[in-house]
């Protein structure tokens, strides 16, 4: 079975789309803090992508908003608007329930990730990228001989945790299911099903993850941050393009780690706006962006979306 390093790097792009893409690789993550109360943006600063959802009586029946799953240390993100929902929400939808069951998500990582006699990672790239990928596992302080038992998808989410920005502890989901706790949680997903969904990829798919993950990689050194700031700032046009770009447009990777989970959750997500109760829907922002995202596929049942900024 594969060590899982405490690596606190998330994916750039899959930062918006899969929470254990970033969280669940690592079996050493402390405990998430406790929530601060002090930590509301000033308003005007931030407007992260928040909308309420409306019946056809235009009665309110919950709120959705896309999250980033890493935030660097001391990031303030919420509106007024937010902790108003927050505090109003019966309970809490998001992808993963469980996301602080560190140790079975690790296991389970450890298990889907394990490929004897793969071969030497550099071998899965193009060699154009065979350099830059040396570079990433020499920041990554893996082992590189550990790659020749890992399948190419898992050797994907560990690297891409080179250079980038934020830690999965402050991550938007982390915090609201802290703050629902005692409202109830309920999760689209189990960590096995979501990490399942890398796994399942066919080989050269999980070849593109491998090579659109350095090629990220080096187009973001310039300027590491700019997912995290698009994502404050509610950045519709600059969030569009990232979920639409780099890994998000090849269609295989974009079919199974978007288009298709999110028709997968539509049941459930009915379900619970269905019930007297109101709900707080928390999912990676790119699930909830462009005609396959959930407000898109809400509306043919009768729902209307709105942008709370």
């Amino acid at each position: 079975m594969i060590a899982s390093p405490n690596f606190r790097r998330p994916i750039r792009i899959l930062a918006l789309a899969c929470t254990l893409a970033i969280a669940g690789c690592s079996g050493g993550e402390p405990a998430p803090e406790e929530p601060s109360t002090d930590n509301q943006a000033i308003e005007g600063q931030v407007n992260p992508l928040f909308y309420e959802i409306a019946n056809a009586e235009g009665e309110i029946e919950g709120w959705i908003l896309g999250t980033i799953h890493a935030l660097p240390d001391g990031t303030k993100w919420r509106t007024p608007a937010i902790d108003v929902a927050i505090e109003q929400a019966d309970h809490l939808l998001v992808e993963i329930a469980n996301l602080d069951d560190q140790s079975s998500i690790a296991a389970t990582f450890g298990e889907l990730a394990t490929a004897p006699d793969s071969g030497p990672l550099f071998l899965r790239v193009r060699p154009e990228l065979r350099a830059p990928l040396d570079e990433m596992i020499e920041l990554s302080e893996i082992p590189p001989a550990q790659f020749s038992d890992t399948e190419t998808w898992a050797a994907a989410l560990l690297i891409a945790r080179v250079g980038a920005v934020g830690n999965p502890r402050n991550g938007v989901d982390r915090f609201l299911i802290h703050m629902f706790e005692d409202r109830g949680v309920v999760g689209f997903e189990e960590a096995a099903e979501q990490l399942g969904i890398f796994d399942q990829l066919a080989p050269q798919d999980q070849r593109d993850l491998l090579e659109g993950t350095v090629s990220e990689w080096m187009k973001s050194r310039e300027n590491p941050g700019w997912l995290t700031q698009a994502w404050l700032s509610g950045d519709l046009a600059a969030l569009e393009e990232a979920t639409a770009s780099g890994i998000m447009a090849d269609k295989e990777l974009r079919d199974a780690l978007l288009v298709n989970r999110n028709s997968r959750w539509m049941p459930a997500l009915l379900s619970n706006l269905r019930q007297t109760d109101t709900v707080f829907v928390a999912v990676g922002t790119a699930h909830i962006i462009g005609p396959d995202g959930l407000p898109a596929l809400l509306e043919p049942h009768g729902y209307s979306v709105r942008r709370i900024n």
